[in-house]
């Protein structure tokens, strides 16, 4: 049995039912998995100053997590927010996240992928982390369909307009052989889509849920992240010298609001 946390790292709650419903639905049937927000900040990360605010929290979050026993924890936003950090601080369990986790599956399931997005603003950092994952070799296109992180889900018909109409453009055109939905905000549309294209659809949403399964389960193996190099988490003498050990005991999360169960 494993424990996950997902971790909306915004300060709102207002996706949190619904995210907590399609991991329900896909999760295996002994994982328990519980999806939290933060209490307060920005309620989208569309730009790096509201990334930058939230870091903070992430952390805390995760540290937070391990301590209330999770096996592993999601942050939830396609950016990777707080990722390598997360793995400094975290000293037992394991931390994935959408842009990486979508991009080892991809990766598998075709030599090339094509990633939507809603808004041209997000294409540089996602590039940039497709090329530090070591994939920019791999990518086709990024496909920008004018969407915000709220408009996904606030009008399923004209999301699922343009994302059938990107998808399709990145596999005729492009040559994407994979689409990876580059939004946790998109989720409940990739089944319907690759039913649609023929090709495999990965969404942003359930592709790290799965991934941490999988990190849940090869760390009875053994296999968590190394602490002698990239990874290693700052010294506790500094961490109480400059006053954080303080802020990462307290919890950053609000209560929860969806926990689909076991």
């Amino acid at each position: 049995m494993s424990r996950i946390l997902w971790i909306n790292p915004l300060g709102t709650s207002v996706f949190d039912a619904t995210i907590g419903a399609e991991l329900r639905r896909v999760k295996r049937p002994t994982t328990e998995i519980e999806v939290r927000s933060l209490r307060r900040g920005p309620h989208h990360l569309e730009y790096h100053a509201y990334e930058a605010w939230v870091t903070p929290d992430v952390l805390t979050a995760v540290v937070a997590a391990e301590r209330d026993g999770f096996d592993a924890a999601v942050i939830g936003c396609f950016y990777d927010t707080g990722l390598r950090a997360a793995r400094e601080v975290a000293t037992r369990i394991a931390v994935a996240a959408p842009c990486e986790s979508a991009l080892h599956i991809a990766s598998t399931l075709g030599d090339s992928f094509s990633v939507i997005v809603g808004r041209r603003k997000w294409v540089p950092e996602m590039r940039d982390n497709v090329t530090r994952y070591g994939y920019r070799d791999r990518l086709a296109s990024f496909k920008v369909v004018e969407l915000g992180v709220h408009d996904f889900q606030n009008d399923p018909d004209l999301t699922r307009e343009r994302l059938t109409k990107a998808a399709h453009e990145a596999v005729t055109n492009d040559g994407g052989e994979v689409v990876v939905l580059g939004c946790t905000a998109e989720y409940g549309f990739f089944e319907e889509l690759q039913t649609q294209l023929g090709v495999p659809v990965v969404d942003a949403t359930v592709a790290p849920f799965k991934y941490a399964e999988l990190l849940a389960d090869v760390a009875g193996l053994g296999w968590r992240p190394s602490k002698i190099g990239g990874y290693a988490t700052p010294p506790r003498d500094e961490l109480e010298a400059f006053g954080l050990a303080a802020q990462l005991a307290t919890s950053p999360l609000a209560e929860t609001v969806a926990n689909p169960g076991r």
